[in-house]
């Protein structure tokens, strides 16, 4: 199972950006996605998450409004629409949790953003 994260760059503030997480050797459809990020100096924090059974999604309260996950089965990938602030600078990774699973077992290598003007 590998999962590749990708579209990070750099941004001015206000700037959107989309993230895609696609996956290889498992279907995507079947798990909970995460997004997380990690900012420098900082502990990793959960950014959204979709659920694998109705697709609801649960952002954390600082992207609420600004930032958008989304999943298109047929392409084995899910997205992370972004609308950026520089507090959102960190890397970002994508990571795939099983039904029934308490943890995120699979994981992308990481992306980085920047935000900066």
């Amino acid at each position: 199972v590998q999962l590749q994260a990708s579209g990070g760059g750099l941004a001015q503030p206000g700037d959107s950006l989309r993230l895609s997480c696609t996956a290889s050797g498992v279907t995507l459809g079947n798990y909970a996605i995460g997004w997380f990020r990690q900012a420098p100096g900082k502990a990793p924090e959960g950014v959204s998450c979709i659920s694998s059974s109705n697709g609801r999604t649960y952002p954390t309260d600082s992207v609420k409004g600004r930032f958008t996950i989304s999943k298109d089965n047929a392409k084995n990938t899910v997205y992370l629409q972004m609308n950026l602030k520089p507090e959102d600078t960190a890397v970002y990774y994508c990571a795939a949790r099983g039904l029934g699973s308490s943890e995120y077992g699979y994981w992308g290598q990481g992306t980085l953003v920047t935000v900066s003007s």
